[in-house]
């Protein structure tokens, strides 16, 4: 039997935006609310969050409190996807998902900082951001809340999924997620309203990754209070799943770092793997063992896919029960 595919949506129809910014649509309520971002299209191969903002713009969708924006971000890279080769459609010329510092955008030098250019006032102006992205290797859904506890506590409230990554971002560069407000650290005693979340939904040609990416973007809303719970199930029904039994806190510790091309696992991993005792070697690195550095070591998003010297092939992580 063949295993379903998710195909690429057709957003020609909504491609404009209504913003004067290619992609971009926003809508105010003219009550008072947060301003929720939700994005997608971060990298070009990601189709669950295409579909999940084209099933909201297809629905009419409308804040009921504050503004929301809906941006399908890297268009260049997804007019570029082949489902033969998904990988050539991550980005054109270099990751958007790394250039959110302003000295960066500013060069404007290639296809990728112009475009987070564009889109750096409507991240600016957000309060709340959920960022859709999904997996190169088949892996069950996480959701990464940076090191605030203010987001964890959101990850927390809205029961799923299942694994929530605490991680401090990235060593090429700074996350859209991560851009101005929504990278500052919690202040005690302070609250700046701010929240940011990136969802990482299932692997990129998997159709439950973009059930995951509906799940979301519903619960990410009703969160906001952007709509009520009765509205989205109205507007949007059968997009809230299950929530998960109970959920996992992942804490990143460090990244393992391929030094040459000549690095491999010790088995087919997906992520998610519990190594009970220190030392344990989960691959060769360069021909030399790597080896699980404590006790119950989680493995994180492990992938091959883009390997070369200087590239995180897995992640290291402490597994604990999310209790907020």
């Amino acid at each position: 039997m063949l295993t379903p595919t998710l195909a690429c949506p057709d957003i020609s129809p909504w491609r404009a935006g209504n913003t004067g910014t290619e992609g971009v649509w926003q809508f105010d309520s003219g009550q008072p609310g947060r301003h929720v971002m939700l994005s997608a299209l971060v990298h070009g191969n990601e189709l669950c969050g295409a579909w999940a903002l084209l099933g909201l713009l297809e629905a009419g969708l409308r804040p009921q409190r504050g503004k929301l924006t809906l941006a399908f971000c890297n268009l260049a890279a997804f007019d570029r996807y082949d489902p033969a080769q998904p990988d050539a459609a991550r980005f054109v010329e270099e990751d958007l998902n790394r250039q959110w510092v302003p000295e960066r955008m500013a060069l404007g030098d290639t296809l990728e900082r112009r475009r987070a250019q564009a889109l750096r006032p409507f991240v600016a102006q957000a309060d709340w951001l959920l960022d859709l992205h999904s997996m190169h290797e088949p892996s069950a859904p996480l959701l990464l809340t940076g090191l605030q506890p203010r987001n964890l506590a959101l990850a927390h409230a809205m029961r799923s999924p299942a694994h929530v990554v605490v991680d401090a971002g990235h060593q090429d560069g700074v996350r859209m997620r991560d851009f101005g407000r929504f990278g500052q650290a919690d202040t005690p005693g302070a609250d700046d309203g701010t929240r940011s979340l990136l969802v990482e939904c299932g692997l990129h040609s998997d159709p439950a990754s973009r059930d995951l990416a509906q799940d979301q973007c519903v619960r990410f809303l009703h969160a906001a209070g952007t709509l009520d719970p009765e509205a989205l199930a109205q507007q949007l029904p059968g997009w809230r799943l299950a929530d998960a039994p109970q959920q996992w806190v992942l804490e990143v510790t460090g990244p393992v770092v391929a030094r040459s091309k000549d690095f491999c696992f010790a088995a087919p991993y997906t992520g998610l793997e519990l190594f009970a005792q220190a030392g344990t070697v989960i691959g060769w690195n360069d021909g030399e063992p790597e080896c699980t550095p404590y006790d119950d070591c989680v493995l994180v998003m492990p992938s091959l896919r883009q390997l070369r010297a200087g590239v995180t092939v897995v992640r290291y992580a402490r597994q604990r029960l999310l209790v907020v």
